[in-house]
């Protein structure tokens, strides 16, 4: 790290323990270190979530005024109402996509936190910054490529921003916040929204222009599940085996994957309350998942194996070892 920016986090950090030390005593460097590192680690952690936010805003602006707002082509969510206000009204996209997204902020800051819902805020802000003021060249005029690649575009924009810890969409935040009122899952909460997004507009512009909304909207969702998802799904997978031993070494030999393992109990007959034998757990790719299938029938055809997805992970092995 620089030594300038090192000496500087040592210079907030001393403050920060002086303010909170009701002695005049000098602060000590074995108190300094530990907060100097929290202060790299919240450094560095909060520079990488402002680049996906930028790197979304820009995607999604290349994929609005690239593709969709040239050709008069609406989205889903906030968005696809600002888009819609946009072709009745005529008034500038980057005033409507703050004004529709506000309520839903201000919903943000009581539903998570002030600090959340002023972060997309300020991500929204750049978004109508850079819609206003970036010019960007109208890539196509076939509408099936407008559709998919601006839907593509602006859910790259959407997810990034997600993983910037903001959103450029603030229905979610409604979906969310209905969910927990109501017996429906968000899922089924923005399907309700967009429903009555796409009906608006077909009865505003076209039928058409509603279909291909529905197909940006699907191109968007699903690139946002893979940008926040990951391209590759994980698989968490348990094994209780008689032959855990050679199962838990051809893991870690054969897939080159780390696993845990747990001592279990048999619930099934009389010696339930006994020792039994080891369970392992280990998570793997899923282009991994067939060869573990393979090398576990090898060892033991009547393993009980139980798989289940992983939305995210971090540390371990996983995502350091190569595939084999």
């Amino acid at each position: 790290m620089n030594p300038l920016f090192s000496k500087l986090l040592i210079d907030i950090a001393r403050k920060k323990l002086e303010s909170k030390q009701k002695t005049s005593a000098p602060v000590s460097k074995k108190q300094i270190v530990p907060l100097v590192r929290r202060l790299q680690v919240e450094f560095s952690h909060a520079l990488k979530e402002y680049i996906y936010i930028v790197i979304g805003v820009f995607a999604a602006g290349f994929g609005l005024k690239g593709f969709l707002l040239p050709n008069r082509f609406i989205d889903g969510g906030a968005t696809g109402i600002s888009l819609l206000l946009e072709n009745i009204t005529h008034f500038n996209l980057s005033y409507l996509l703050v004004a529709v997204n506000i309520p839903f902020l201000i919903l943000a800051s009581r539903t998570f936190s002030i600090k959340f819902a002023l972060r997309s805020l300020v991500s929204i802000a750049i978004l109508a910054f850079v819609v206003h003021f970036v010019n960007y060249p109208t890539i196509t005029e076939d509408k099936l490529l407008i559709a998919v690649f601006g839907g593509f575009f602006l859910g790259l924009g959407i997810g990034m921003a997600m993983r910037g810890g903001s959103v450029l969409d603030g229905t979610e935040v409604l979906a969310i916040f209905l969910s927990r009122k109501l017996s429906l899952t968000v899922g089924d909460v923005l399907f309700l929204i967009n429903i009555i997004i796409f009906s608006a507009g077909a009865y505003i512009l076209s039928i058409e222009t509603a279909l291909y909304a529905i197909l940006t909207y699907l191109a968007a969702a699903k690139t946002v599940d893979f940008v926040v998802d990951g391209v590759e799904e994980y698989i968490g997978v348990t094994i209780i085996s008689e032959k855990h031993e050679d199962i838990r070494v051809m893991i870690i030999n054969n897939l080159r994957r780390a696993c845990t393992i747990y001592a279990g109990k048999g619930g099934f007959g009389k010696s339930g309350n006994s020792y039994d034998k080891d369970i392992i757990f280990t998570v793997v790719t899923r282009l991994e998942l067939a060869k573990l299938q393979t090398e576990i029938d090898k060892i033991d055809k009547k393993a009980f194996i139980i798989m289940g997805m992983v939305k995210d992970l971090k540390g371990g092995m996983i995502k350091r070892k190569p595939l084999k």
